[in-house]
């Protein structure tokens, strides 16, 4: 059993992960990162190419892809993380604590979502390449838009992928923890209209948007319905500035979570339903709208991504855990189109906050793992 951090190169790790947290990388404004990880890429003897997936949502840049030869037998693997970066995330600067911590200066996010995995995923190649131990065929993607519900990952042409297996390096929690199912998503909107009146001098010739919204919510199921779903009603709007004025319109945003996909979109059309009825007994008129920007996917642990990773962490003496996420990540997209794998704790934590922090030694543990998937742990 190996030492977890023995032969890691952690001085320029942190090195590396400094530099790409200062590159600012908002999402649909990746121009700069997918320029230096074009750059990491080549000089780690990738063949690159970038797509036009910024052109599709007016970004800067598009989904970078390398592919690298390899020596060991086997089908080639896919490790995949994202370029952007939630808000606040201009100016980013990566501070080394005196506990072993990296955080920001308090002002944004520190952006370990998604250069933790970024970096950890370059520095493992790097060292694989240095000490001449082979790997197997490797891909990467490197994806725009993630934070904005997996947009670029959305139109990537994934017939250039000869990956079945898949890494994404984007989790919560410590290493040698991977989700392995996560639900799907259904954004939905909802329009009420009803009829405006003095309120009073003629309430009753009004129908009360808000008062047939406020209805339909009370009689839905909110927050955890049953253990694979949720729903939440996000936003309520209605009415103008006017306190005399029966409101005539309202407008609703929610979502529905659940680790079926055929339940979630069977919920929704419960909670179109219940809303017409409401409306149709106020003599009002409704329109909801929706989108599934994410589709549930679920990797079984027979797959030869899940005894892969189950034999690394048992080579490093590393605690193992399958986890279900509620959260969204490129998994979903990459499972859709035939390439299954495991979402991999990557040595972030409170990310989406400015208290967001990664533990050194976790990091570097991270870097053993990887090296592990690409090599040593090979079927």
């Amino acid at each position: 059993m190996k030492e977890y951090g023995e032969g890691i190169h952690e001085e320029r790790l942190i090195e590396t992960f400094q530099r790409l947290v200062s590159v600012d990388a908002p999402s649909f404004g990746e121009r700069q990162m997918a320029d230096v990880l074009k750059e990491e890429l080549g000089s780690l003897g990738f063949t690159v190419e970038e797509d036009k997936a910024g052109e599709v949502y007016g970004g800067t840049a598009g989904n970078v892809y390398g592919f690298r030869k390899g020596k060991l037998p086997g089908a080639p693997l896919l490790f995949s993380t994202h370029m952007d970066t939630v808000e606040p995330a201009l100016g980013k600067r990566a501070v080394i604590t005196g506990d072993g911590r990296i955080t920001s200066d308090g002002s944004t996010v520190l952006g370990a979502d998604c250069m933790s995995g970024t970096a950890a995923l370059l520095e493992a190649v790097r060292e694989l390449t240095e000490e001449g131990k082979d790997c197997r065929d490797l891909e990467v993607l490197f994806f725009i838009g993630e934070e904005k519900h997996l947009r670029g990952s959305e139109v990537f042409d994934y017939s250039k992928v000869r990956s079945k297996e898949s890494y994404i390096l984007d989790l919560t929690g410590p290493v040698g923890t991977a989700a392995f199912q996560a639900p799907t998503l259904v954004q939905f909107q909802i329009e009420i209209r009803g009829r405006a009146a003095h309120a009073g001098l003629s309430p009753e010739t009004g129908i009360h948007a808000i008062a047939i919204g406020a209805k339909a919510v009370a009689r839905m199921d909110l927050g955890h319905v049953g253990e694979d779903m949720t729903v939440n009603i996000g936003a309520f709007h209605g009415g103008g500035s006017n306190s005399n004025i029966v409101p005539e319109r309202c407008h609703l945003v929610g979502e529905v979570r659940s680790y079926s996909h055929e339940q979630a979109m069977e919920e929704t059309k419960r909670i179109e339903a219940l809303f017409r009825e409401e409306v149709e007994r106020a003599g009002g008129e409704s329109h909801m709208t929706y989108q599934v920007p994410i589709h549930a996917y679920r990797t079984e642990r027979e797959h030869p991504s899940v005894r892969r990773f189950l034999r690394a962490c048992e080579r490093m003496g590393l605690p193992c855990r399958l986890v279900k996420t509620f959260g969204g990540s490129d998994q979903s997209n990459l499972s859709l189109h035939g390439i299954s794998g495991l979402v991999l704790a990557s040595a972030m934590e409170l990310v989406h906050s400015c208290q967001e922090y990664v533990e050194i030694q976790e990091l570097v543990r991270l870097v053993g793992l990887l090296k592990l998937l690409m090599g040593d742990a090979a079927d």
